[in-house]
This record gives structure tokens, C-alpha cells and sequence, in this order.
């Protein structure tokens, strides 16, 4: 069964369970258009959150053949494998007293929204740089990401144009779109995102416009989505490396990378357990005793990539 968590929503009598859902949404663009295989049953061994898969990874062919003669046998390639949804969110506390003195500024939903923002980004953190095992260069421990999902693969792709400032971007846009629309090729479909940097959608934004690809559009939420030839453009955030703010598509030696995805339950999508669980929360109740009051948010999930045709990267786009 596939589920969006719009659709979840609908399926939470709690009112404020359903303000933290579009909490979410709002959070992330990725995340509110992703469909999830709701599948992960502990009855069925998902006590360990593991989801098994068939993944496609080349097509069948067709052929003609002569009166008389027979086909060249051909047989669509597949690959049985796993992956798991993982429990990610946090906690935090605040006392009693600076909710019931904040006025107009509600301190729990104002510490219940960092944490959802927080998890999201953790969240896009890992659909890039997350791994079941612990390679370097990796967040360890999780699911296995795009840029693992992809290395090595005919679907990874190198950038030989560079575009570090005005005037690159003025002589070499159109090689760029070549690129571009090679790069887009790989794929079966059209994507239905373009997951990147803050620094590398600025580069895009700009070749977008002098090709007359780009638009912008508010959604429900009023956010600002940013296309281009009508493929949204998504800024996959940063995190916190214990020093310093990284982008989660990392640009390293000036060279960035560009991810295009097809969502959906036969092409890139996420994994949740059964029912509406994809989203949890765990609000305090004030009125309880105790003077310090806990809230929680969590997500439980994971990706799949069920055809290796529905998902391609560009690597090494020289925009520094």
C-alpha cells in the first residue's frame, strides 16, 4: 500500500498529530511529495524494520525476427535486495512556566517546529549520504542513500562544463543544457525532482533563466517552488557536523553534483510501518503535574530504489 503523508493525515483523529504532519510537509518539499510503501509489518519480521525488495536493474527488449527463425533470447535484469526504515527525531524539554507566559509566542509549538525541521533535514541528510554499512564520507548506521544507491553506476555522470562565475555562465549555458538533457536521458521517465545545493540551484536558477526553462509557483503551504522545464528545484538543506554547517550535497574542490529522482512505489520512494506511523508526536500535557514538560517527534522511515532507471546523478559540476 502506498501512502503520502497528506494521506496520513487523513488517517489521525488528533488534531495536533495532524498540525505536526503538515509541519513536516512544510518543512520539506521531498518529503510532502514522497510516497511511502507502508508495508514494514512486526508480524511479518519488520520487528527489525527491514524491507525487501525486487530491484529492476535493466529493462527487457523487443526484437524482429525472420520467418522461421527465432528470437534472441533477452531477460529484464533484477536483483533481490534490503533495506530498513530507521527510528530518527528528538526530544526537548522546557518549563512550564515560559509556556504560560509567552503570550502570542508559543514556546511548545515554536520548540516542536525546530525539532521537525531539525528531523527533516536529518531525513534529507540521509536519502544522500546514508549507508547501511560505515564507509567514510557517510552518515553509518542508516539506510543507504542516493550517492551509494548510484556510485558506480551507468547512471552517475560526470559535468565537463564549468560554471564559476557570470561570464561562464553567459558562454557556456547552452553546453551546459546539453549536459543537462543528456544527463535527464538516463532516466525512464521524467524526473519529479532535482535534488542539489543551495549554491548549485542559484547556478541553475540562472541558466534556467537565460534558456527560458524556468518558472516559480506557491503551493498550498505558500512556499515558493522553483522549476525547471517544469522539474522542481529542491535546495537539500545543510546539517550540523559537529563544527560547522555542511551541505548535504557537498561541493568539494568547487565541484558539486545534481540527483534527479522519480518518485514514486516503481521508481524511488520511501518505506514506513504499516498504517499512519510514518510520523509520530508526543506533546505534554501542561496541565499535568511535573514543572519541566517533554515533547518528542519522530520519524520512522527509510528509501528504496526499485528501478535503477528511476534515479541518475551528475557529478562534478565545476560552480567554484
Amino acid at each position: 500500500m502506498a501512502i503520502t503523508l497528506a494521506e496520513a493525515k487523513i488517517g489521525m483523529a488528533d488534531k495536533v498529530d495532524q498540525q505536526v504532519v503538515d509541519m513536516f510537509r512544510r518543512s520539506s518539499l521531498l518529503l510532502d511529495n514522497m510516497v511511502f510503501d507502508n508495508a514494514i509489518s512486526p508480524g511479518t519480521g519488520g520487528s527489525t524494520l527491514t524491507y525487501g525488495y525486487i530491484q529492476l536493474k535493466s529493462p527487457s527488449t523487443a526484437s524482429v525476427r525472420t520467418v522461421g527463425g527465432e528470437y534472441t533470447p533477452g531477460e529484464a535484469k533484477k536483483e533481490k535486495k534490503t533495506t530498513g526504515a530507521i527510528i530518527m527525531g528528538g526530544s526537548f524539554q522546557m518549563d512550564r512556566v515560559l509556556q504560560n507566559t509567552a503570550g502570542a509566542a508559543d514556546e511548545l509549538a515554536f520548540q516542536a517546529e525546530q525539532k521537525i525541521k531539525a528531523t527533516a533535514n536529518f531525513f534529507h541528510n540521509l536519502v544522500i549520504n546514508g549507508s547501511v554499512g560505515s564507509e567514510e564520507g557517510y552518515v553509518g548506521g542508516t539506510f543507504d542513500g542516493l550517492k551509494k544507491l548510484l556510485g558506480g553506476t551507468a547512471n552517475a555522470l560526470e559535468s565537463q562544463v564549468s560554471l564559476k562565475t557570470s561570464e561562464e555562465l553567459d558562454s557556456n549555458y547552452n553546453a551546459f543544457l546539453d549536459e543537462m538533457d543528456g544527463f535527464l536521458s538516463v532516466l525512464d521517465g521524467n524526473p519529479s525532482m532535482l535534488l542539489m545545493n543551495r549554491a548549485m540551484l542559484v547556478k541553475l536558477r540562472a541558466i534556467a533563466r537565460r534558456a527560458g526553462y524556468y518558472e516559480r509557483k506557491s503551493d498550498e503551504f505558500g512556499r515558493t517552488v522553483e522549476t525547471y522545464a517544469g522539474v522542481p528545484m529542491v535546495d537539500m538543506g545543510q546539517y550540523f557536523d559537529g563544527e560547522k554547517m555542511c551541505d548535504v550535497v557537498e561541493t568539494k574542490d568547487g565541484k558539486t553534483s545534481i540527483y534527479a529522482v522519480s518518485l514514486g512505489l516503481d521508481g524511488f520512494h520511501g518505506i514506513s510501518p504499516t498504517g499512519t506511523g510514518v510520523i509520530q508526536s508526543y506533546m505534554p500535557d501542561l496541565n499535568a503535574p511535573g514543572a519541566v514538560k517533554t515533547g518528542e517527534v519522530e520519524l520512522v522511515a527509510g528509501v528504496a530504489l526499485k528501478n535503477t532507471l528511476k534515479a541518475a546523478v551528475l557529478h562534478s559540476i565545476a560552480i567554484a
